[in-house]
């Protein structure tokens, strides 16, 4: 074996541009081999997600889908720009207190609430939980019927991954045209048109039907309300009366003639300030202080004054003004660093995982200026801003520690807790989405309907309810929180947080935690499962669970669970 091995050696010593040149042609030959399985995987019927072949329009004017084939436009980006047409729509449209009927006018603005009663539709109403469809309506290339950003995919566009496009990007409404495109907006902006003109088959699924030729099948999207709330790159924050002291509340302020939303909150952007407050033809800018704390929402009705620059905006007046929350980030609660001094005492925060222990983190860091620090590492977390997750959790340098132990012996190491208690239905499923997605990801449909999801339910269902009973049967001080609570009245119980941890509360520092809740940890507000994925086993065990800590809460005198927790 040796003589065959040294021959070859002798032979490339001799020879070295022949053995260049055959490493040459293995990586020529490999690189080939990799493009064509690559072309391979996008055209073959398993391609999924970035893999489809998505087409990005980014125009003033909408083209057509006949029009963009002739361009060639045949890229996988999705570009959200900036358009030459309006960004901010005033979200004046309320849900209707009857599920079953929602209308449409002709003319002008076809879905403010300000406006005239709406006409009727033939369409036949689907609502799954994601979204409602409205109906079909007239849409022109030179004047689209939703205004914000598009997207078209030429072999694999249905309506539920238009309108997850939609929602991602915080829009209210998403239309489909031509049986390929797909458009977003926040208002309807066009006549309404026979239901029978909507009639091609959406390319991705046949069994649906994606609008027209120029015509668009519209849904309404069925956002929680702060995702439903953003407007382009301003997020309106509601109608609210005048401050008292409303040069000092909002320092800076101006005429702007032929005012629009645009023009207040492009200026507004420009004096790197958080607020655009609109008051008729004065433009107001400035953050949230205690003088002006947008904690008292006044009916939006209130608000309305149409804006001399454009006719389906409403400007507010000089009592009740308009506010609109800009992308300039507010750096009052952006500065964090370690404590100054080593903690004398390990403050945990406490919560079974999917409870929205990251996102406590984030807000207590905002509240506090301080790090937070973690029983575990997390590179990602690391990498995203939380500088304590790399410090030892004994290091006394971070404020709190998050953990999701619950042993006893885990337990007693710490001095004080704060315990983050979440909905079981809701928890289990945000966990079982990190586990198979990661922190802001989605699990598959083929985990959620595969044997991972009922072993995951068998396996952390009970661990629910034993990690909350084990924090409150061996934790030495126990300061409960509950998610929802948090997120119905952030500023009261993030206060309780702050003050509870032994600091000091700075209002202004709550204020601006506000403004920048979410952190970049939150999901879509439209991926939902299109059915439950909880059994009636699943759901008698799970209800049985909420009872006994319900109970074991009680039974130390604090408040039980939230009602939405409690088997109907």
């Amino acid at each position: 074996m040796a003589k065959p091995l040294l021959k070859i050696q002798r032979y490339f010593r001799r020879k070295p541009v022949r053995f260049f040149s055959l490493i040459l042609l293995y990586l020529t030959a490999g690189s080939l081999v990799f493009l064509h399985s690559g072309f391979v995987g996008d055209s073959g019927p398993g391609a999924r997600g970035g893999r489809d072949s998505l087409v990005a329009s980014e125009m003033g004017s909408r083209t057509s889908l006949s029009d963009a084939r002739g361009l060639g436009i045949m890229s996988r980006v999705f570009k959200e720009t900036r358009r030459s047409g309006r960004r901010y729509g005033p979200p004046w449209m309320k849900k209707s207190r009857q599920e079953g009927q929602e209308t449409v006018r002709r003319g002008g603005d076809y879905t403010s609430n300000w406006n005239r009663a709406l006409k009727g539709r033939n369409a036949k109403d689907m609502d799954d939980g994601r979204a409602r469809y409205i109906g079909c309506y007239i849409d022109d290339t030179q004047k689209r019927a939703l205004r914000g950003v598009s997207f078209f995919d030429y072999k694999k566009m249905t309506v539920f991954r238009c309108q997850d496009n939609c929602a991602e990007r915080g829009y209210m409404y998403a239309g489909l045209e031509f049986g390929a495109e797909c458009y977003c907006g926040h208002k309807i902006q066009a006549p309404n048109a026979s239901e029978s003109e909507c009639n091609m088959e959406c390319k991705g699924e046949k069994s649906n039907l994606c609008g027209g030729a120029n015509r668009l099948s519209i849904y309404r999207l069925e956002l929680s309300q702060e995702s439903a709330r953003r407007y382009g790159s301003a997020i309106f924050k509601g109608c609210f009366h005048r401050p008292d002291n409303v040069t000092v509340a909002l320092p800076f302020s101006t005429v702007i003639q032929n005012m629009s939303v645009d023009k207040c909150v492009d200026m507004c952007t420009e004096r790197e300030k958080s607020l655009a407050v609109l008051a008729g033809d004065r433009c107001h800018c400035g953050f949230p202080t205690p003088l002006f704390s947008l904690h008292e929402l006044e009916n939006e009705d209130l608000c309305l004054h149409r804006c001399h620059g454009e006719e389906f905006e409403s400007c507010g007046n000089d009592e009740y003004f308009v506010v609109y929350q800009t992308q300039v980030q507010d750096n009052r609660c952006m500065d964090r660093h370690f404590l100054p001094t080593r903690a004398k005492q390990l403050v945990a925060l406490a919560s079974f995982p999917g409870a929205g222990n990251t996102w406590a983190r984030h807000l207590i860091e905002l509240a506090t200026g301080f790090y937070t620090g973690s029983y575990y590492f997390d590179g990602s977390l690391y990498n995203k801003g939380f500088k304590g997750e790399r410090d030892h959790w004994r290091s006394g340098r971070t404020i709190s520690i998050k953990t999701h132990e619950s042993g006893r012996k885990e337990i007693e190491a710490f001095d004080s807790s704060i315990l983050m208690i979440r909905n079981p239905y809701k928890a289990l499923m945000a966990e079982f989405n990190r586990k198979y997605g990661g922190h802001i990801g989605f699990a598959s449909q083929a985990h959620w309907r595969g044997k991972e999801w009922p072993e995951f339910v068998r396996n952390y269902a009970p661990w629910w309810a034993s990690h909350t009973l084990d924090w409150l049967n061996y934790g030495k001080n126990v300061h409960v929180v509950h998610f929802e609570d948090l997120k119905r009245d952030l500023f009261s119980k993030l206060k309780g947080m702050v003050e509870f941890l032994g600091l000091k509360v700075s209002e202004d520092r709550l204020l601006c935690v506000e403004g920048q809740k979410d952190g970049n940890f939150k999901r879509s507000g439209l991926r939902k499962l299109e059915y439950d994925p909880y059994t009636p086993e699943m759901r008698a065990n799970i209800d049985q669970l909420i009872r006994t800590v319900d109970a074991a809460l009680k039974k130390r005198k604090m408040s039980g669970v939230p009602e939405e927790y409690m088997p109907r």
